[in-house]
C-alpha cells in the first residue's frame, strides 16, 4: 500500500537540517543564511530585533517594519508584529552543510533496521509478524474489522507515543526515545499495509469504475500529489536514524502555507482516490481508519506545538490553516511572489522519484506481501 502511513511512522525525518536562526552555544556564532523565499532582514539593520531564546538558538521576536519583512512579503508602513517569521524554512537542504560520514552512518543504520525488521517480525520462520496478525484475524472473521483493529493498533501506538514525547526525552534523552518510537511503530505498520494489500478485494464490491475513462488517470495523479503534502519533518532521514539529535519542530514555509497539516490532507487524498479505484468495502475500512486517525492528529499536533512553542505557534497558527488554501483566500497568509521556489529543492525532487518508483513497484510490493499470507 504505497501510502503516507508507512512514511509518516517514523516523523520527524528530513534529509538535512533546515535553515535556523544562528546558534550562540558554547560561544559559537554563525553567520546567517537567508532562505531565498524568505526575505529575512540582517541583525545589524534592526536593532534589538535578535535575542538568544532559552534553547540556545536566536529567535525573531521584534516587530518589523517595511521592505517586504513579513512572512508573506508585502510590504507594510506599520509594524505587523504577527507577520514575523516564527518557524523554520520547510524541505531546506544545502549540501555543503552535509558530512559525508553522517550519511555513511545513515546507510549503516538503515541496513540494520531492515535487517532486523526481517528476522523479527516478516520472516515466517522467526518473524511475531504472523502471530500479531493470527491474533488480530481471530477476533473476527469479517476483513474489514480486522484491517480497522490493525490501523486503530497502529494509531494508538504511534499517537500515544507521540503524546509522550516530551516526558519520554526528557526521562531518556531523544535519541533513545526515537530508536522507541520507530522500532515499535515501523512493525505495527508494515504489519497493516501487508495485509491491506493482501485483502484489498475480500470485501464487498460496491461499486466497479476502473473501465471508466479517466478514472485510472484520476486516480494516479491524486495519488502522486498527495506525497506533495508530506509533512516536513518527514524529510528529516538523518533524525529519524537519530544521528541527528530528534526535534520537534515547528515549519512555516513551503507546504505549511497552504495546510497547517498536509499529512492529513495527503492522506485523505490518497484514501478517496484508492477507495474510488477498488470501490469495495475493505478500502472504506481502510480509508475510514486511516483518515480518524489522521483527523485526531490535528487536535494532537496543534495541543502539542502549542506546548512547546507557545506565542510562536499561536502566531503561526492564525496565518495558516488546517483547510487547503484557506488562510490564503481569507488574506491571513501571503505567498511571496518566488513562492514555487520552496518546491524547487532536492527533498521534493526526490519525493517525486520515489513516488514514480512506488508506482512502477505495485507488482513487486503485491507479489512479495502475497508470499507472506498475512
Amino acid at each position: 500500500m504505497a501510502s503516507p502511513l508507512l512514511l509518516s511512522i517514523s516523523t520527524p525525518f528530513r534529509l538535512s537540517s533546515p535553515h535556523r536562526f544562528p546558534s550562540l552555544c558554547n560561544g559559537a556564532t554563525h553567520s546567517l543564511r537567508r532562505a531565498p523565499s524568505l526575505p529575512f532582514p540582517q541583525p545589524s539593520d534592526t536593532p534589538r530585533l535578535w535575542r538568544p531564546s532559552p534553547c540556545g538558538s536566536l529567535r525573531f521576536v521584534a516587530s518589523v517594519r517595511a521592505g517586504g519583512t513579513s512572512i508573506g512579503g508585502a510590504e507594510s508602513e506599520n509594524p505587523l508584529p504577527d507577520e514575523s517569521p516564527v518557524g523554520e524554512d520547510s524541505a531546506a537542504f544545502e549540501l555543503r552543510e552535509q558530512k559525508l560520514s553522517s550519511w555513511v552512518y545513515f546507510t549503516a543504520i538503515l541496513g540494520v533496521v531492515l535487517g532486523a525488521l526481517n528476522i523479527l517480525w516478516i520472516s515466517p520462520s522467526t518473524g511475531f509478524g504472523a502471530a500479531y496478525i493470527d491474533a488480530v484475524s481471530g477476533l473476527s472473521e469479517n476483513p474489514e474489522i480486522v484491517l480497522l483493529m490493525l490501523v486503530f493498533i497502529f494509531a494508538a501506538v504511534h499517537s500515544g507515543l507521540a503524546s509522550l514525547r516530551d516526558s519520554g526525552e526528557k526521562l531518556i534523552g531523544e535519541r533513545a526515545f526515537r530508536v522507541i518510537f520507530a522500532g515499535v511503530s515501523l512493525p505495527l505498520a508494515v504489519s497493516t499495509i501487508v495485509y491491506f494489500i493482501n485483502h484489498r478485494y475480500d470485501g464487498t464490491q460496491l461499486w466497479q469504475l476502473q473501465n471508466v475513462f479517466g478514472i485510472h488517470e484520476l486516480v494516479w495523479f491524486s495519488s502522486f500529489i498527495s506525497f506533495f503534502f508530506l509533512y516536513p519533518s518527514t524529510f528529516n532521514l538523518l533524525e529519524v536514524a537519530a544521528i541527528d539529535k530528534p526535534k520537534l519542530h515547528l515549519w512555516e514555509t513551503g507546504i505549511m502555507r497552504i495546510t497547517r497539516h498536509p499529512q492529513m490532507v495527503g492522506q485523505v487524498i490518497w484514501c478517496l482516490a484508492h477507495t474510488l479505484w477498488i470501490g469495495n468495502t475493505v478500502a472504506v475500512a481502510a480509508s475510514i481508519g486511516l483518515i480518524a486517525h489522521h483527523l485526531f492528529g490535528i487536535w494532537n499536533g496543534d495541543r502539542r506545538l502549542a506546548l512547546r512553542y507557545g506565542k510562536q505557534f499561536e502566531d503561526l497558527k492564525r496565518r495558516t490553516s488546517v483547510i487547503p488554501f484557506g488562510a490564503i483566500l481569507d488574506g491571513r497568509q501571503k505567498l511571496p511572489d518566488d513562492y514555487y521556489k520552496e518546491f524547487l529543492r532536492l527533498p521534493y525532487l526526490t519525493i517525486t522519484a520515489l513516488t514514480l518508483g512506488a508506482y512502477l513497484a505495485h507488482p513487486l510490493m503485491q507479489a512479495s506481501s502475497s508470499q507472506l499470507h498475512w
